[in-house]
């Protein structure tokens, strides 16, 4: 027999052992984690955005309470020509005298020319006060309510314009009109501010109908005018 070769020991190739596997996470928890991404990039995104000022921005401003309204009101009257400037009468009525009266709730101030019986110029000014009635404002628009339906059925004179007059006060109307039988004009505003309605009246002298119809813009302007200093003085009393 031939020798035999003597057997070799058997080497296994090296390899590390596997890690252990990494324990599982609860559902639960990959979802709560998934939220949480999700809400990062949403601040994230409402920060970028122009505009986006922080949560006081979107705050919605509580509504004014009732009684708001209620104490914007009058409680008295300016003097009866204590409305209207000096420079304003002089330029309406030149060389003026004023007739003035007054009490607690209706002021009036008449300006004509001496010796004259025209241009002339009325202020009359009545309050609804709070302590005379609960209901001031509702008062003081039922009475404007009814003046805006006398001027439509105004006897003995010539209505020319009557219309709504926007943004001067709450709300206002004015009226150009000619007495019949007589040669003059009359440029009316009528306007309530809260619990207050004055009234501004101009009228000069136009004889003949066209005279007295071409004079419509000029009359009005002057009387929306004073009446805007009326309501200016009304809203800083």
């Amino acid at each position: 027999m031939g020798l035999q070769r003597p057997v070799e020991p058997f080497h296994r190739p090296y390899s590390p052992p596997e890690p252990p596997a990494p324990p599982r996470r609860p559902k639960r928890f990959a979802v709560l984690a998934a939220f949480g991404v999700l809400a990062l990039a949403a601040v994230a995104i409402f920060l970028l955005v122009p505009g986006g000022q922080g949560r006081e921005a979107a705050t919605v401003r509580p509504t004014p309470p009732a009684g708001t309204r209620q104490s914007q009101t009058l409680t008295a009257l300016p003097s009866p020509c204590g409305t209207v400037s000096k420079g304003t009468v002089d330029r309406t009525v030149p060389m003026a005298t004023r007739t003035e009266s007054a009490n607690s709730t209706l002021t009036t101030c008449t300006y004509s020319p001496t010796g004259a019986a025209s241009p002339w110029l009325r202020v009359e000014t009545r309050l609804y006060a709070s302590g005379n009635t609960t209901t001031p404002v509702e008062d003081a628009a039922e009475y404007y309510d009814t003046q805006w339906a006398q001027a439509h059925e105004a006897p003995l004179v010539r209505t020319i314009s009557l219309a709504r007059h926007r943004g001067l006060g709450d709300e206002a109307y004015r009226w150009f009109r000619a007495d019949d039988g007589r040669p003059s004009v009359v440029g009316q505003v009528t306007a309530r501010i809260r619990n207050t309605v004055f009234t501004v009246t101009y009228g000069e002298r136009a004889p003949g109908k066209g005279a007295q119809d071409a004079r419509e813009g000029p009359c009005i302007a002057k009387v929306t005018a004073v009446a805007r200093e009326v309501l200016a003085a009304l809203n800083h009393f």
